[in-house]
């Protein structure tokens, strides 16, 4: 449903779990998964960006298999009192290597995306509350920094057409573009690595939505939902289709083999939908989501297609965004008509909040969009160093929170100019 360049409150309160010494990691059962090591080998180390990040993948994967400590896993103190420190430092959230790293490796042990996370881990209350807190913050600081449109009437036509007004604003940069007529081959296989992030789970955010909506929205993002799984084709599973593109291109197609490589605004463009998909209390969030995302995604792909016969690239890499011009150009119609038009018709006190999540869509992917296309006219590398990206993160020379390179925080499909998010935060908090 995407294509790999188209840009795109306080949580309620939580009751504080109980307090005991073995909260943080309960004992795993035979053949529970704990003892699963990454299937490409790669070290657990690698997904560790800091403190935070490597505590939580401690609970989550407690395995001296596993190389990472022979040690008790942290206590529910220590966990909140990290996570409390992470948040404190971080000059913004988005941008925050460990922080981004600590809820990526959260939601993958809900996804089972990685399936060397002990699933015996997944519901430890320890881990909850540290994510609770993370997405407060997380959720905070979007708010506060993307710039919300102004709401339609709660009518299918109007809020469609809202949706539409909001998504055809694309006057800035286009990655897609660049990609059609100047990108190199590594920069385009960079750009693959970056989407495998979101693309080898393509849709399984929005589908944590499904059991939450009823009647019209339902059956709408049930009908999308199908065409991203295939159709009952299992080879024609848009996971698989990029899973293929990888192989293609002599990438690995192994989820999470490039997690460390990606850099923050990567992981927090995949955790923001995670974010909105997983709490019931944001399922407008998710569903305008979902509506921008299909609005953004044929036409990029088509020039991202462009852009690899260009350069050479096989019809197994060039298959997958020629599968999306077509189907996404049918998904934006039910998208904004049928599902995120019918919720707000239903539910007109989710209107706002369908509004924010098309927003949130269109701004982050920029953010992320933006970090890639400047990249490449510098003619750098968009990922991580390599010396931050070789071992454990805080042992490699991995930079302080919020020193995440140059970013410019303005959406390549809004073209407004808002805030720096790193001000926006330090201003809330001066102000509270």
């Amino acid at each position: 449903m995407h294509s790999l360049t188209s840009s795109r409150a306080d949580a309620p309160f939580v009751a504080s779990a109980p307090s005991r010494a073995d909260d943080a990691a309960p004992a795993p059962r035979p053949n529970s998964g704990s003892h699963l090591a990454p299937v490409d080998g790669t070290s657990l180390e690698r997904f560790v960006r800091g403190p935070l990040s490597e505590a939580v993948l401690q609970v989550l994967q407690h395995d001296d298999q596993a190389g990472m400590t022979t040690a008790a896993p942290p206590t529910r103190e220590m966990l909140l009192a990290l996570t409390d420190e992470a948040t404190a430092a971080a000059p913004s959230i988005t941008y925050d290597d460990d922080i981004q790293a600590a809820l990526f490796l959260l939601y993958a042990s809900h996804y089972g995306s990685l399936p060397w996370l002990d699933p015996e881990h997944e519901w430890v209350p320890s881990l909850l509350e540290v994510r609770v807190r993370l997405e407060r913050d997380f959720e905070r600081e979007l708010r506060a920094a993307i710039p919300m449109p102004l709401l339609p009437a709660p009518d299918p036509g109007e809020v469609s057409r809202a949706l539409f007004e909001l998504a055809s604003d694309d006057s800035g940069p286009s990655l897609s573009k660049f990609i059609a007529r100047k990108a190199t081959k590594d920069q385009v296989v960079e750009a693959l690595k970056q989407r495998s992030i979101y693309t080898l789970r393509e849709a399984d955010p929005h589908s944590w939505a499904i059991p939450r909506l009823t009647g019209r929205p339902k059956a709408a993002l049930v009908e999308i939902q199908s065409d991203e799984y295939g159709g009952g084709r299992p080879e024609r599973v848009h996971q698989q289709l990029y899973a293929a593109a990888l192989r293609q291109a002599d990438l690995s197609d192994t989820y999470g083999a490039y997690a460390h490589e990606v850099p923050a605004i990567t992981l927090a463009s995949f955790n923001m939908m995670s974010m909105f998909g997983i709490n019931r209390r944001l399922i407008g969030a998710i569903v305008g989501h979902l509506a921008a995302f299909e609005m953004t995604s044929s036409i990029p792909c088509k020039l991202t297609a462009d852009g690899l016969r260009r350069l050479g690239f096989g019809d197994d890499v060039i298959d997958y965004f020629d599968e999306h011009v077509e189907a996404d150009a049918v998904h934006e119609q039910i998208a904004a008509r049928d599902l995120a038009g019918t919720l707000a018709e239903d539910r007109p006190d989710l209107l706002p909040d369908i509004m924010f999540g098309a927003a949130a869509c269109l701004t982050v992917d920029g953010w992320m969009a933006q970090h890639m296309f400047e990249a490449c006219q510098r003619g750098e590398s968009s990922l991580r160093p390599r010396e931050i990206t070789r071992g454990a993160g805080q042992k490699t020379g991995l930079p302080s929170r919020g020193q995440g390179g140059s970013h410019t925080n303005q959406s390549r499909l809004l073209d407004r100019s808002i805030q720096p998010i790193r001000s926006s935060r330090r201003s809330q908090e001066t102000t509270q």
